[in-house]
């Protein structure tokens, strides 16, 4: 069962709609809501619940970024022509799409939680008592901040960079560069690192994470355009000094399963979660399990390309990781539907991928585990940040640092699943290199960080090693699979909202 569960279904005077740019703060009465601990535990689940919506980690961040990263495809429409797999799964993402409006709105809505926070709290109004757990909640505010950029400025280059509540005479904000965003994102984590000291408790997170944060910002400036970098720093080493702050204060769980069970959450192994309940139910997992695989409704939306599957096949046979990760067969388990009780079978055990529909395998980490349930509410929480993924940056900055510690993270990795390193990671830097990379597929797939890791070495990584992977592979076939557009200007970010082009008057 789970040990924590601290949404809050915040009332009507604290908890508003989230919109664009020009969001009202949610937290109007700052005098009432920060004058006590219990009011600041109570902005902060609210700015931890604006991660949680619908249009966020609820569904349309997962639906954008798994399905423009080159790695899947959407079962919406049931064909490769359907309008989001042209699109957005095509890396062709349109600016009139509703789930990138959505996406950016809700992103904006939480960093206005966060910066309400921010501008609010004063640690010097509470007692010596208090002031631990007021402390540590600004820096949690601090950390959200961060990562809600660090997402925005990954996704789309130059956005609008709001560091204080919106007013009436600043709801019109111009791009600032990436640059200015990331220089923003690394003051922001290192506030958050010097006071995030776990007052708050089990399920939120600690300083920990805002290291592991800074390590991920530093790994993208290492490989990042010359504009971005400042030439008198050493990336791949800062990034090193902050990852290695996480080693050891965190363990894997025994079992690769139990990150995936809808009643477990926050293990050993969880640095970053997002906590969900049947109240707050987390949308994503319809949006995975396929349709009729339960007795109630699920969606089946999203669904892995046959090159990722037959990567991990072919480097571990072996792997237990394959079976908790995608998901072939299934039976109808949907009373009301045609075929009931009838087993469905996807590729990889329909080997014959004549059919869209039959063509994929499913992500099983988030599917529907109990197939009797007849709602659409899940328990499962979403984690962000977790010690593998760690580990796995520790080995590949080490790789890049030729510091002679590399291969000691991955095998912890993989001996969690009783195998060792593969032949790659012993045939020097670069071979190096190429195995670290797909290792973040095999651990990682599906977990919300396949868009940015295909795109952070560059384009010309990600043509050979997703697009063209993919477009030219062996089981490729116009029918079934989408084409992946290779036009540099179009891959890379994200279009700006058109809504956002439309109504903010300092974007041209």
């Amino acid at each position: 069962m789970k040990n924590f569960k601290n949404i809050i279904v915040l009332s009507l005077s604290i908890l508003v709609t989230a919109c664009s740019l020009d969001e009202e703060p949610p937290f109007p009465n700052n005098e009432s809501v920060y004058a006590t601990v219990e009011g600041v535990q109570t902005a902060l689940d609210g700015t931890y619940q604006g991660l949680t919506a619908f249009n966020y980690m609820g569904n349309d961040f997962h639906y954008v970024t798994g399905g423009n990263s080159g790695f899947f495809v959407s079962g919406k429409g049931g064909e490769a022509t359907s309008s989001d797999n042209v699109n957005l799964c095509s890396l062709r993402p349109l600016n009139s799409s509703t789930h990138l409006e959505g996406l950016w709105r809700t992103t904006y809505a939480a960093v206005s939680r966060a910066n309400d926070m921010i501008q609010a709290i004063d640690t010097a109004a509470f007692s010596e008592s208090d002031r631990l757990m007021v402390k540590d909640a600004l820096g949690q505010a601090y950390f959200l901040r961060a990562y809600n950029y660090f997402n925005l400025v990954r996704l789309w280059g130059e956005v609008p960079l709001r560091l204080t509540p919106a007013t009436d005479q600043d709801i019109h904000l111009s791009l600032s560069s990436a640059s200015e965003g990331y220089d923003q994102i690394i003051a922001d984590a290192e506030l958050a690192a010097s006071m995030m000291n776990g007052a708050a408790g089990l399920g939120y997170p600690k300083a920990f994470a805002a290291h592991m944060l800074l390590a991920k910002v530093y790994m993208v400036l290492a490989t990042a355009p010359a504009e971005l970098q400042d030439t008198t720093l050493d990336y791949w080493q800062l990034a090193y000094d902050h990852a290695i702050q996480v080693y050891g204060q965190y363990e894997l769980v025994g079992d690769f399963a139990e990150l995936w069970e809808s009643e477990g959450g926050n293990t050993e192994e969880s640095i970053f979660e997002l906590q969900f309940n049947k109240i707050n139910s987390s949308n994503f997992v319809k949006l995975f399990t396929a349709s009729n695989a339960i007795a109630g409704p699920s969606w089946g939306r999203m669904k892995i390309n046959a090159e990722v599957y037959d990567l991990h096949a072919a480097t571990y046979a072996s792997d237990p990781r394959i079976a908790e990760t995608y998901k072939g067969s299934y039976v109808n388990r949907n009373p009301n539907s045609g075929g009931y009780g009838n087993t469905v079978a996807n590729y990889p055990d329909n080997t014959a991928r004549k059919k869209f529909n039959s063509g994929f395998p499913y992500l099983y980490k988030y599917y529907e585990k109990d197939t009797a349930n007849v709602t659409d509410l899940s328990n499962q929480n979403f984690i962000i940040y977790r010690y593998a993924d760690l580990l796995l940056m520790l080995s590949e900055i080490s790789n890049e640092l030729q510091n002679g510690e590399q291969l000691g993270y991955v095998t912890e990795v993989l001996a969690r699943v009783g195998l060792t390193p593969q032949v790659g990671y012993s045939s020097g830097k670069d071979s190096f290199r190429e195995a670290i990379m797909n290792e973040y597929r095999f651990e990682l797939v599906g977990e919300g960080h396949d868009w940015f890791n295909n795109r952070r070495r560059g384009y010309q990584y990600f043509y050979d090693h997703v697009i063209d992977a993919h477009n030219n592979g062996p089981k490729f076939d116009p029918v079934v699979d989408v084409t992946l557009e290779d036009n540099e200007d179009i891959i890379m970010y994200l279009p700006l909202p058109a809504h956002e082009i439309n109504t903010n008057q300092e974007i041209n």
